[in-house]
């Protein structure tokens, strides 16, 4: 971009005159000039890419269909302090490119290679870009495959994530060995609940010594937690199972993705609890809420250690009727 520091450049591309352009900027996140015509990732929006400490500069790219009076395409990037890598996201579940349905190929195409210019132009050499879960918008994944591939990316990693279509009946998909866990809960009084963000601390604690036990670890800290709950109050909720005496046996960090997808983020249960399997119960309790909020997925999230596919996790995924698809990752 041959613009001074954060003032927008608009750059047309080069297909239908006058009809679509792309809005760039360097600098701090911005919102879309332009209405946008789908309902944004949260990992997307200015207000949670401001919160990914990238040491270099960050560059926006947001396609606008100029007839329409609509934005149908966003792509954030965030770049090394010495400028020669770029890296979407930064730190953050997913980041790549967003875009309304029913774009054409063509237009895909024009975009990324666009998008791609800018970057050689600024000096950039290596790009990796970690897209969301095809299940999210299965035509735009498809699509931007192909758009990334055709200018020379190569599928870096295939992640195995699984999902839970909302439309369907949660027991019906349920295999029998987890469908007598879930009554066996219900039967001895377990409960499914919203909790306060005021438990955080204690959560947090929860959340730890059920990862220790399992010798893993989180990725956040309580006060990134605490922080993301207070900016997305909207997005980021605590659940949990209870047993008849109160006491937490499940827990969970879940957040809406946008409009249509609820990811059940930080699932947690201590060993002792194994025998009831109370994440069963939690995961029934997450359909629900999803079902009564209109969403259409439960995003069981990817099933990966650093040596390959997490097999047992996988499978318990598959007894909760978990469908799979594929999270990539392009490098270049």
């Amino acid at each position: 971009m041959d613009t001074a520091a954060s003032t927008p450049a608009l750059l047309p591309l080069p297909l239908e005159e006058g009809h679509y352009a792309v809005r760039c900027c360097v600098g701090s996140p911005v919102e879309p000039v332009l209405p946008t015509a789908f309902s944004s990732f949260l990992y997307l929006t200015p207000a949670h890419l401001a919160l990914q400490p990238a040491p270099g500069e960050r560059l926006t790219f947001y396609l606008e269909d100029q007839r329409l009076g609509r934005t149908v395409a966003q792509l954030h990037v965030f770049l090394d302090a010495a400028g020669h890598q770029a890296r979407s996201p930064w730190q953050a579940p997913f980041g790549s490119a967003q875009l309304a349905p029913g774009l054409s190929a063509t237009v895909v195409d024009g975009f990324i290679a666009l998008v791609d210019e800018q970057m050689s132009r600024r000096g950039v050499q290596q790009v990796q870009v970690r897209n969301y879960p095809c299940c999210y918008d299965e035509a735009g994944s498809a699509l931007l495959t192909q758009a990334f591939t055709q200018r020379g990316y190569h599928i870096a990693t295939a992640e195995l994530n699984n999902h839970l279509p909302l439309h369907q009946d949660f027991r019906a998909h349920l295999h029998p060995s987890e469908r007598r866990r879930l009554r066996k809960c219900e039967q001895h009084g377990f409960r499914f609940e919203q909790e306060t963000p005021l438990l955080l601390p204690l959560a947090y604690e929860f959340l730890a010594r059920c990862r220790r036990e399992k010798g893993q670890t989180l990725s956040l800290s309580l006060e990134r937690l605490q922080e993301l709950f207070r900016l997305f109050p909207q997005h980021y909720f605590l659940f949990s199972v209870r047993d008849a005496d109160g006491e937490w046996a499940a827990l969970t960090v879940a957040l809406q993705v946008n409009d249509g997808v609820l990811y059940n983020f930080y699932p947690a249960s201590p060993l002792a609890y194994n025998s009831f399997s109370p994440v069963v119960l939690l995961n029934a309790g997450l359909h629900a809420f999803g079902q009564a909020s209109g969403m259409r997925l439960l995003d069981l999230g990817t099933s990966m250690l650093p040596e390959g596919p997490n097999y047992s996790l996988l499978q318990f995924k598959r007894h909760l009727g978990g469908v799979l698809s594929l999270k990539l990752t392009f490098e270049k």
